[in-house]
């Protein structure tokens, strides 16, 4: 096959597999997971996650975070940037009840989800919130496709976690109160 024909044959592939192709990845990249392991090192050590940490009254919860959840939420600095941390532990098991997991949180605890507030410009259509869902023993959660939950998770998706927080109400993404709106 001649020059031309190869550059007629990748023009004709690049548009049919769209611009996604080229296009920088939302989440699950390298960056993004290297980040969130800095992230959750930074909550070991501040005793936001991991064995012995503080643990603050649990509460009835709803998919897809779990039926009971404990959140956390400060200002923290990771990398010389400080933003808004929120600290989100999901539990669940058959029957589970607040009491069981304030008796064996380790026993019921599914998942970490966290949303840390970076630097102006990391997403500026989505509040610059940069998201990461950890196992128990901190290693990142994947999706069904095997890409880590970690960076600007599902956007430009209709379901995920973008998606969903979008939904908040007051425009800060976040659903138990409205950050910008205060008194």
């Amino acid at each position: 096959m001649n020059i031309g024909k190869k550059i007629t044959v990748l023009i004709i592939a690049s548009c049919l597999w769209g611009s996604s192709a080229v296009a920088e990845v939302p989440f699950g990249d390298k960056d993004s997971v290297s980040y969130a392991d800095d992230l959750w090192s930074f909550m070991i050590e501040h005793k936001l996650a991991g064995h012995n940490s503080i643990m603050t009254r649990p509460y009835t919860g709803a998919p897809p975070h779990g039926m009971i959840l404990e959140l956390i939420e400060k200002k923290a600095t990771l990398m010389g940037v400080s933003g808004e941390l929120v600290v989100k532990r999901n539990y669940g098991g058959d029957g589970l009840t607040i009491e069981d997991v304030i008796n064996n949180p380790d026993k019921y605890l599914q998942a970490v989800t966290v949303m840390f507030q970076r630097e102006k410009g990391y997403d500026s259509d989505n509040k610059n919130w940069f998201y990461a869902k950890y196992a128990p023993d901190g290693s990142l959660m994947k999706n069904p496709k095997g890409i880590p939950l970690a960076g600007r998770v599902a956007k430009g998706m209709p379901t995920g976690c973008i998606a969903c927080h979008k939904a908040a109400s007051g425009g800060d993404f976040i659903f138990n109160h409205d950050r910008y709106n205060k008194m």
